[in-house]
């Protein structure tokens, strides 16, 4: 068919005319051709290879500035269905994986007559659940080339590996497999051999060591009767005997849900791909029954309160013990600050008046802060044969020479620089990233608090140091705890004018009865290990 010229030019005109439109309408076909193919393919093999799963909702996304002065961690936050709180920190510089999982219950959850059950669970933890035998998990963590612990102070109880990054789906199966299927494999046989375990562990690491129970006394001595700290980690001997198994299993009920769970993995890994991996085992667990935030009222003591004990040891202790302010108070580093300077180093008042002035062998002073409530605790060892009475005036006296010495910029400059350094150290590894992670989304909700955690100390002036001073040491009353060897009683430093202890018969236990383990249904094979991935190829950098 002939063309002449003009139709020609009108012909080429409308061809580039329709091509150009359909070059801008491309966009829009190709949505439009994905929101078709999402209603024809299954919802779950877009999941996996698109975006995370629905159920998973991501509550927060931080990214750095990647300078080196920027200390924030970058991560994604997800909140699953079941309450489970899952964080993600990509860094792939090493082809490993840290897995932490942070239960916001510690030995602060327990109550009179029942201590020890949140340590009771460290060791339980690793005794095997239904789909993993005993001590299996040890064995799959360290044939994987990885490593494992597990820690609980007063406030929460963690379980971690490092392992390399193929084997995170087993780490993942690991953990989830305990959260939900512990208490199938707990038997009264495996009770029984952790009872002793852990009171072998108590007599070895406190009963049996030089000043081992100078903590316990004085905790329970401290805190008013009752109070979520007046008891250590590991609990008491005779309440460990008392215990029963199912007094156990209610405890895991209560407090072991994903709900009062934060989940974190950090390392060279994808978030989409955990996210996937998280939701398949930890997806089915139901949530435990509702976790509250404690509330503690705030005490102070209505005189000094002078108690003694003896012990098998050579030098005398002084210890004296002022309730300050819970962790993350705005007063919190000021009081950090000046426990530095009254006993924080060779340069602090403690040391050139006692130890270099020649009146004690060791001395020093710290500040723990806690959830519910914080310490100052000076501690003094005499010489032997130096009562603590005249210790006591000795730090009295090294405390008024604060008074008299001050504050300095340079002291404040020197715990900032500590506390810098000691933050930008953590972060060293993925391992230090991801149990900083864990622990402020536990304490704060933020996962990244530590950009602030680390600078708010910059903050601190001379005169809040002086109004800490004045507000939580001086002129307040303290327990005063004498520690003397065996059969030295003259040596303490007051007759005993405090016991511990209260009305048994006014307290009220929690009724745990109502708990019950609910059936968790799964749509694979829970109890087929999972295999590793294809080994990481590295690269290894150049060296000489």
């Amino acid at each position: 068919m002939a063309l002449n010229l003009e139709c020609q030019g009108n012909f080429v005109f409308i061809l580039l005319f329709t091509l150009s439109i359909a070059k801008m309408l491309r966009p829009i076909a190709k949505l439009a051709f994905t929101l078709i193919l999402m209603q024809t393919v299954s919802p779950g093999l877009l999941a996996q290879k698109t975006s995370p799963p629905s159920s998973a909702k991501l509550i927060l996304s931080i990214s750095g500035t990647g300078q080196p002065e920027d200390l924030t961690i970058p991560f994604k936050k997800y909140k699953f269905p079941n309450g489970l709180t899952l964080i993600v920190h990509e860094d792939h510089s090493d082809p490993i994986v840290h897995v932490d999982v942070t239960y916001h219950v510690g030995s602060a959850r327990e109550e009179i007559g029942k201590s020890g059950f949140a340590h009771f669970f460290e060791h339980m933890m690793f005794q095997g659940s239904k789909n993993v035998g005993d001590e299996q998990h040890f064995k799959l963590v360290s044939e994987a080339g990885g490593t494992l612990n597990g820690t609980t102070n007063l406030d929460r109880t963690n379980y971690f590996e490092t392992v390399p990054r193929n084997y995170l789906e087993r780490m993942l199966w690991l953990e989830a497999d305990r959260m939900g299927f512990l208490l199938d494999a707990v038997t009264q046989k495996k009770f029984e051999i952790q009872r002793s375990t852990v009171k072998n562990e108590k007599g070895q690491n406190y009963e049996n060591r030089p000043y081992g129970m100078v903590g316990e006394f004085s905790r329970a001595h401290f805190y008013p009767y009752g109070h979520p700290y007046s008891w250590s980690t590991i609990g008491y001997v005779a309440d460990l005997d008392r215990v029963s198994v199912d007094d156990l299993k209610d405890f895991f009920l209560r407090w072991y849900g994903p709900n009062n769970a934060v989940l974190t993995v950090a390392g060279d890994v994808k978030a989409d791909e955990v996210v996937g991996l998280v939701e398949k085992y930890f997806g089915p667990i139901p949530a435990g029954p509702e976790v509250a935030k404690q509330i503690v009222e705030p005490f102070q003591l209505e005189k000094d309160r002078y108690v003694s004990m003896e012990d098998n040891i050579r030098f005398p202790m002084l210890r004296m013990s002022f309730p300050t302010v819970p962790a993350y108070s705005p007063a919190e580093p000021a009081i950090d600050i000046l426990a530095q300077i009254i006993g924080g180093d060779q340069g602090s008042i403690l040391y050139q008046k006692l130890v270099k002035g020649q009146k004690a062998i060791q001395a020093y002073a710290e500040s723990p802060c806690f959830e519910l409530a914080g310490e100052f605790n000076i501690v003094a060892l005499a010489y032997p044969g130096t009562t603590l009475a005249e210790m006591e005036k000795e730090v009295r006296a090294a405390l008024d020479e604060f008074m008299v010495r001050g504050v300095t910029q340079d002291d404040i400059d020197k715990i900032v620089a500590e506390k810098l350094s000691g933050q930008i150290g953590r972060m060293e590894s993925v391992a230090g990233k991801g149990s900083m992670l864990s622990a402020y989304e536990t304490f704060i909700g933020e996962p990244n608090y530590g950009v602030f955690d680390a600078t708010r100390y910059q903050l601190v002036k001379k005169e809040d140091v002086l109004q800490a001073y004045n507000q939580y040491i001086r002129g307040r009353h303290a327990l005063i705890t004498s520690v003397v060897p065996k059969g030295k009683r003259e040596w303490i430093a007051a007759p005993d004018n405090y016991t511990a202890g209260g009305d048994t018969s006014k307290v009220v236990y929690n009724d745990y009865s109502y708990l019950t383990k609910k059936t968790i249904t799964d749509n694979f094979d829970r109890s087929k290990t999972p295999k590793a991935g294809p080994a990481p190829v590295i690269t290894v950098p150049a060296y000489y």
